[in-house]
């Protein structure tokens, strides 16, 4: 039985493998089917009557670490310098209105049409606005490098941004000018704690002569973002500092400190362990969909309570994101169709005490968002034209990479 379980495992991770390399030809995010899949692993088990274990206590773990390798590694991919700095202001932006906007519409409905208060509303509702950067980062790799690296951004912006503004909420009973001056406490705790891990972390990959460096290096980063979340920090900030010092460590050798760490030797290092993060992320993430479409209802696809809601906040969810590029000049294709609803989504769901849940907030619910926005993902990026090495247009140029300008 141990080496049907091993064959099994091996058999669909080659197969995520193969999505995955092939998702560039076929302009299918490897991510709907890797939930296909899972689902349809599902089906097999019961129409053969195997008997397998309750693995609903599986997807918040393999969702937290998987959550640390995806956000890692989108931010190890990021090139900083002072002429990017305009374009990170504007994929904040991009991810912070949008999410604020949509959290206070769709709970405002939450709480006026479905005997909610409003703060109880709120909270059910930022689950469902935040963009899924585990789904998105890992379905533009077919873009421009202004596209990709703008869906990178934003998407990990928002996943940030969105766990800060959903643990605000469930954290505070009461909302107040103490409670703001203590959030805003939390987040410069969490800068300082960031940067000093990340100097530390740094320090051991350049000192450390074994030949196991890298795994204890991954587990520091995962401890370190675990005891953060205990402490209701916000540690996402952490995985984020962490990734783009690291990935733009070439920035900054004209620093005299920085010598201390051995840069060029560190860059070696530095390189194979992006090599390490990108290998881990595909499988955690893979493991994580498909584990995510086995545990998927078939009802709860179809249910028809809640499909009305799930259309109309999805319409909701595009209409707001069109309206906000539009605003801030960016090309909507196919950036448009690059908003959707994933891994952050469920955990932040599982996450909401039960004292807060609505009952028309429910799995179905949450289900068939995530479903349509990666159906819309899906199909906007089939039909994208935009070529690879095809930059947006002559005012975005300014905004691109320019490697030879240090931090």
């Amino acid at each position: 039985m141990n080496y049907v379980i091993i064959i099994t495992i091996c058999v669909l991770l080659l197969l995520a493998y193969a999505f995955t390399v092939s998702a560039n030809k076929t302009q299918i995010p490897s991510v709907i089917l890797l939930i296909l899949m899972g689902w349809l692993v599902k089906q097999g088990t019961t129409l053969l009557n195997i008997v397998i274990p309750d693995l609903n206590g599986l997807l918040p773990f393999f969702g937290t670490v998987g959550l640390i390798l995806i956000v890692l590694e989108g931010s190890l991919e990021v090139q900083l310098n002072k002429r990017k700095l305009p374009f990170i202001g504007k994929t904040v932006v991009t991810a912070i209105v949008p999410l604020v906007i949509s959290a206070f519409a769709i709970g405002h409905f939450f709480y006026y049409f479905l005997d909610a208060d409003y703060k109880q509303g709120l909270i059910n509702a930022i689950p469902l606005c935040i963009i899924s950067s585990a789904i998105a980062i890992s379905s533009v790799g077919n873009l421009s490098s202004f596209n990709k690296e703008f869906a990178i951004y934003e998407s990990s912006m928002s996943d940030i941004i969105g766990v800060l503004f959903f643990n605000f909420l469930v954290l505070n009973h009461v909302i107040n000018l103490e409670t703001f001056a203590n959030f805003g406490l939390q987040i410069l705790m969490m800068l300082a704690i960031s940067f000093i891990a990340t100097a530390f972390l740094a320090f051991l990959l350049s000192r450390i002569d074994h030949h196991v460096k890298f795994a204890p290096i991954v587990l520091f980063i995962i401890l370190i973002y675990a005891v953060s979340e205990i402490y209701h920090l916000p540690a996402l900030i952490f995985i984020m500092i962490f990734g783009l010092i690291m990935g733009n460590f070439d920035g900054l050798e004209h620093y005299s400190w920085i010598k201390f760490l051995k840069p060029r030797a560190l860059q070696k290092e530095v390189h194979k362990f992006k090599e390490l993060i990108f290998e881990a992320a595909f499988l955690v993430r893979s493991l994580f969909f498909i584990l995510f479409g086995y545990l998927i209802r078939t009802e709860d696809v179809i249910n028809p309570q809640t499909f009305e809601l799930a259309v109309g906040i999805v319409i909701l969810i595009y209409l707001i994101r069109a309206i906000q590029l539009k605003i801030y000049k960016v090309k909507l294709m196919p950036l448009l169709f690059v908003a959707p609803r994933g891994l952050i989504t469920i955990l932040l769901f599982l996450g909401i005490p039960s004292t807060l849940k609505i009952d028309l907030v429910n799995n179905a619910l949450i289900i068939q968002v995530i479903v349509l926005t990666a159906l819309i993902m899906m199909l906007g990026l089939m039909f994208n034209k935009t070529d690879k090495d095809k930059t947006q247009s002559d005012s975005d140029s300014a905004l691109k990479i320019d490697i030879n300008v240090p931090l």
